[in-house]
């Protein structure tokens, strides 16, 4: 079951908000996307933000190099037109794919994916878990002192399609997954560092919590003076 939510924003005609129930196969939720973007593109749909969970699977981005699927026969591996190198989705990770009309906004790439960055910062910040950004490698991260001086785990992932200056794809934030499916491939590339989640930070937070938390810091950063 699908559920709409109307997001307020009295500057900007609001998002329509959807909550997936139940897992959505991959090519069902990039067939809705693109079918949606070009809706919004042609001014016959408004902008989208739809929460979900995938069934256990590998993504390859424009950027994806083949040497990073370790075990290719793990989960089905399917590739997107999104920008980034593989990726994981799965249950306990929240997706959210989001279709916004920039040319409403600002036609900015660079821009919107820092605002993504910044609404999963200020998402992360409502359970007290300091994600942070880094300018060589793409995602929210999180310092892991206890694993020494200067480690850091990745706990939210970003990778964005832009099509007519309409976005689709989006982001996960781990929430509770399974953090050995992780080990499949290498992570967008980058082997040098790990995965965590909410539940691995010994955050105790649900779906619907997350969900809450997504919204509620949306407007802040998406939302029009």
């Amino acid at each position: 079951m699908v559920k709409p939510l109307i997001l307020e924003n009295p500057a900007l005609e609001a998002p329509e908000w959807r909550i997936s129930d139940v897992p959505v196969p991959y090519e069902e939720a990039v067939k809705t996307m693109e079918e949606r973007a070009a809706a919004i593109a042609e001014g016959a749909a408004p902008e989208l933000v739809w929460l979900l969970e995938h069934p256990a699977l590998y993504t390859a981005g424009t950027s994806a190099d083949d040497s990073d699927l370790i075990d290719p026969k793990r989960f089905p591996v399917f590739r997107t037109g999104r920008g980034g190198q593989y990726t994981y989705h799965g249950p306990g990770q929240r997706v959210a794919y989001v279709m916004l009309d920039l040319k409403r906004r600002k036609p900015d790439v660079r821009a919107y994916v820092q605002d993504l960055e910044r609404w999963l910062i200020a998402t992360l910040a409502e359970f007290n878990v300091t994600g942070e950004t880094r300018t060589d490698r793409v995602g929210v991260w999180v310092r892991r002192p206890e694993k020494g001086l200067t480690a850091e785990d990745k706990i939210a992932a970003i990778g964005v399609r832009i099509r007519k200056w309409v976005t689709f794809h989006g982001v996960s934030l781990n929430v509770e997954p399974d953090l050995d499916h992780f080990s499949g491939i290498v992570p967008c590339g980058i082997s040098q560092f790990g995965v965590t989640s909410l539940a691995d930070l010994g955050r105790t937070a649900t779906m619907a919590d997350v969900d809450m938390a997504l919204r509620k810091t949306f407007d802040g950063v998406f939302g029009r003076d």
